[in-house]
């Protein structure tokens, strides 16, 4: 099935899909992530980073103030908003050039965040975590991410089992986005996510990998984030997420042409010359 949206709207500027993958640029104002967790953690750093991804030809900013990696504990609504919250007014203020995202899946912070100038919601649960979350991305009309999670950060890689992981996720789509329908969120807002390494064995992240053309069958836009992550350090011999750079490229290639319309990353430059290389090959047909 193709794109029943053939665009993706955002307050400022409109996407079209389907003719090229866009980039979400990861930045983890965190102390905790699995991968940069720290870097990023001072203002100024997370505020000059903001702007060398634009550089490196990012398209959109996921900003994250509270760690999902396997295991965290999560930190007070209070402190994820002082994480978040200034660096987002600032940019802002500044005309920054991409829409902003926010990784959250608190109603409260993803709300502050979208009147500091926000303009998607990245919310890991699916809109499951908390229930104000969905009626509130009715009533802003902004794009959402919704993905796919089994458990939670603290207990979700604590022996996750499918029959079918590819069949389970998909219905889940189904279910989620009917909720997410039915309290007014219209649906060309809504992104799908298969959440690898979310609740996902080994294997299952490669099988969701290996059948990722399977959920464009919905109609939605999709978003794929295998950056760095622990399925390809386990493939590369137990590598750790700094040495994972070039099987992070071969995951997002492979995610790019199995109809991921935007790859979330840590390697902005690196994987932009990988989506350069593959769009010229493409369009050479």
């Amino acid at each position: 099935m193709a794109l029943s949206f053939p665009t993706l709207r955002f307050r400022t500027k409109t996407y079209p899909l389907g003719k090229k993958t866009y980039l979400l640029a990861v930045l983890n104002v965190t102390p905790d992530s699995f991968f940069d967790g720290g870097r990023f953690f001072d203002f100024n750093a997370a505020y000059r980073r903001a702007w060398e991804v634009v550089e490196q030809g990012a398209d959109f900013l996921d900003i994250g103030g509270l760690s999902t990696r396997p295991g965290s504990e999560p930190v007070e609504e209070t402190e994820e908003l002082r994480r978040t919250i200034p660096l987002i007014e600032k940019l802002t203020k500044e005309s920054y050039p991409i829409p902003i995202s926010i990784d959250t899946y608190r109603s409260g912070v993803a709300e502050k965040a979208l009147s500091a100038g926000a303009e998607l919601v990245n919310d890991i649960s699916g809109l499951g975590f908390d229930p104000q979350m969905v009626s509130l991305v009715a009533q802003k009309n902004c794009p959402v991410v919704i993905m796919h999670i089994k458990g939670t950060p603290q207990t979700m890689q604590e022996n996750p089992q499918y029959d079918d992981v590819v069949e389970e996720v998909y219905r889940y789509f189904q279910e989620r986005v009917a909720l997410a329908q039915n309290a007014g969120v219209q649906s060309e807002y809504i992104i799908l996510d298969v959440g690898i390494g979310f609740g996902k064995r080994f294997e299952d992240n490669l099988k969701l990998l290996f059948y990722h053309s399977r959920f464009k069958e919905l109609g939605l836009p999709l978003l794929l984030g295998v950056s760095r992550k622990s399925f390809i350090g386990k493939i590369l011999g137990e590598r750790p997420p700094e040495g994972r750079l070039y099987g992070s490229l071969a995951a997002a290639a492979w995610g790019a042409v199995s109809g991921a319309d935007i790859l979330r990353v840590h390697d902005v430059a690196e994987t932009k010359d990988l989506l350069k290389i593959l769009q010229a090959i493409q369009e050479a047909q």
